[in-house]
């Protein structure tokens, strides 16, 4: 009877586990008419849209793998966005973006400074963290120093994020797609 009722709590315990992996996420119901059914048709889809996958490929980068910033749209377009202003820092590997104290020439009294942390690599408007700070003299002397208006700081993450979507539009027209058709089947002729 005791085999019996092991037997019985690893089936529950079984069923449980797969309850609870099937609410994670891993099952997500497909159509297939938006997949083709020969794979190597399906390997070239998935390589155009950028989701493949290479286990031979992981183990040739043994010494490191190093991204350049030219890479990183987003990184690319706060540069171009900023390029009218000095900088402190622009560390890429850490994410940030420090701009020096900046004032037009006609109003040396009041200057911006800028910082922007980039807290992931996906055009995303909460990849950004954009903080600009106003700072107020009164003849390089008696300075305040404030966070400024959060509406400059939205036109900088909206202007950030519209050229980043067009580098990588650009990027994604310039690559060339491989027409579906023309990939031929183990079964198929020239």
């Amino acid at each position: 009877m005791k085999l019996n009722y092991s037997f019985f709590l690893k089936i529950i315990g079984l069923f449980l586990i797969l309850v609870n992996l099937n609410s994670c996420g891993f099952y997500r119901p497909v159509s297939a008419k938006d997949y083709p059914p020969e794979p190597e048709k399906r390997v070239q889809k998935n390589l155009q849209e950028g989701r493949g996958f290479t286990i031979g490929g992981a183990a040739k980068n043994k010494g490191g793998q190093f991204s350049f910033a030219t890479s990183n749209q987003m990184w690319r377009a706060s540069l171009d966005i900023l390029d009218f202003m000095p900088l402190t820092s622009a560390d890429y590997s850490g994410g940030l973006i420090i701009t020096d104290w900046y004032s037009q020439e006609s109003n040396t009294n009041d200057s911006i400074k800028i910082s922007i942390r980039f807290l992931s690599n996906e055009i995303r408007s909460d990849a950004l963290k954009i903080t600009v700070f106003s700072k107020q003299c009164e003849k390089t002397i008696n300075c305040s120093v404030s966070k400024s208006n959060p509406s400059i700081e939205n036109e900088l993450k909206v202007a950030i994020l519209k050229r980043a979507a067009k580098y990588k539009k650009d990027i994604i027209d310039s690559t060339p797609k491989r027409d579906l058709n023309t990939i031929l089947t183990p079964g198929e002729k020239n």
